[in-house]
């Protein structure tokens, strides 16, 4: 390999738009594998995830296609479709095709986010061969189209409805990923998480390729989700133990049981992420706990 022994001006590279994100989609996504594949469903879910924590959304659907494309439909707010002064655009297309770009960041339209609109959802958008998106707001149906993160189409108006909502269709790059063959467990498993995470929320998710389906609700929440985990195991008392409290703007959930076996299962999450790392969260709730049985 020849060596650049010169490093001028003209070397340094800029990227416009969502080209970085084709250029280094790692970055983004972690990788172009089946890993990377399925995150590109859990930036879109993660969007309606966020409308559900902040009160305004309970059902999300998610559908696998026969032609590998993935429509996933919540019934939130609907993402917001006026004019965007400062970027002289919808606010959707600018949602949709601007990285950093969103509701997430002015500490008013949601209290807490697991998702970046703006983030996610238009690196989603880069990374598809097309992108459509549907917005049931104002008693309208709005529509979009998008072809590798470059809009195709104005936005228009194609109908009436009494719902709200957006509803995102998308079909990976062939281009970018390895394989475009989407795992219905592998996603289900995350789908069913989210649920208990969220208390009240139903995820539906259907494969249309195999008819597989799976429908999560679960109104207990974490402490759902403790049963769930001690389905199988000998419980040392009947019902897990819950705590919940709120200080500082900051809302803190924990539900635990003790069983018969000799390793410890916990899971720890900031937001609906799961932080397999642990953090402060971690080290607080285990000293409270040995503080009180001690």
């Amino acid at each position: 390999m020849e060596q650049n022994t010169t490093y001028q001006a003209e070397d340094i590279k800029v990227l416009e738009g969502l080209s970085a994100v084709r250029k280094r989609p790692s970055m983004y996504i972690g990788n172009t594998s089946v890993e990377g594949l399925h995150h590109l469903v859990y930036e879109v879910v993660d969007n309606s995830i966020d409308e559900a924590m902040a009160g305004y959304c309970d059902e999300i659907k998610i559908k696998l296609l026969n032609d590998r494309s993935v429509v996933v439909v919540d019934n939130g707010r609907g993402i917001p479709v006026d004019m965007h002064k400062s970027a002289n655009m919808p606010a959707l297309e600018v949602v949709m095709t601007k990285l950093h770009a969103g509701g997430k960041f002015d500490n008013k339209s949601y209290k807490v986010s697991g998702g970046l609109h703006g983030v996610g959802v238009s690196v989603v958008n880069a990374l598809s061969e097309y992108l459509e998106v549907e917005v049931y707001r104002n008693q309208k149906i709005y529509f979009q189209r998008y072809e590798r993160g470059v809009t195709t189409s104005e936005l228009k108006i194609t109908g009436e409805t009494e719902r709200t909502g957006t509803r995102i269709k998308f079909l990976p790059d062939p281009t970018i990923f390895e394989s475009l063959d989407f795992d219905f467990d592998t996603l289900a498993r995350r789908m069913r998480e989210l649920s208990f995470l969220t208390k009240g929320l139903r995820i539906k998710i259907v494969d249309e390729r195999t008819g597989k389906k799976r429908d999560f609700l679960y109104q207990g929440g974490i402490l759902s989700f403790v049963e769930y985990l001690n389905a199988n195991k000998e419980v040392l008392h009947s019902k897990p133990i819950f705590i919940s409290g709120e200080r500082n703007a900051v809302v803190i959930e924990a539900a635990f049981q003790y069983n018969n076996s000799y390793k410890e299962n916990l899971f720890t999450f900031a937001n609906n992420i799961n932080t397999r790392e642990g953090g402060s969260h971690l080290i607080g709730f285990k000293s409270a706990l040995t503080r009180s049985i001690n």
